[in-house]
């Protein structure tokens, strides 16, 4: 139910802030600007998703479970997502996205809130015991 109302209620907000914006600025420039944020967010996600890809497969190739890339990956996502919805609120909020120590600051909070997504700690080279018998 509350996804319902920020699916009802977000547009209105977001629908009077451009209408507030835009008697200010004027149309034109309203339209010029919710254009360029669209775009910069695009060129911004694009630059930062290819840097976490790389992490995402380094850690995968180490054999680690990459558990805070994808989190990491994930609200990467929902900032390409604000950005391109117009709107000033969603853009703000996209732009914070953005901001790299914010999202490890958040990945740390949804860590504690979900202490099982914690990747496991490694002191040194992994061992696998176990018995080997050769069948010819």
């Amino acid at each position: 139910m509350p996804l319902l109302w920020l699916l009802i209620v977000l547009p209105l907000v977001e629908l009077f802030v451009l209408i507030q914006v835009g008697a200010r600025i004027g149309a034109f420039a309203t339209i010029v600007l919710s254009l360029f944020t669209a775009a910069l967010g695009v060129w911004l996600v694009q630059q930062q998703g290819f840097g976490i890809l790389m992490r995402l497969q380094a850690a995968c190739a180490e054999g680690e479970l990459p558990a805070l890339e994808l989190i990491d990956g994930a609200l990467l996502l929902i900032a390409g997502l604000c950005l391109l919805v117009p709107g000033f609120l969603t853009d703000g909020l996209g732009l914070v996205l953005l901001i790299p120590p914010f999202r490890r600051w958040l990945t740390g909070h949804v860590i504690q809130i979900y202490p099982g997504v914690r990747p496991p700690q490694r002191s040194g080279p992994r061992v696998i015991e176990g018995e080997f018998r050769r069948e010819d």
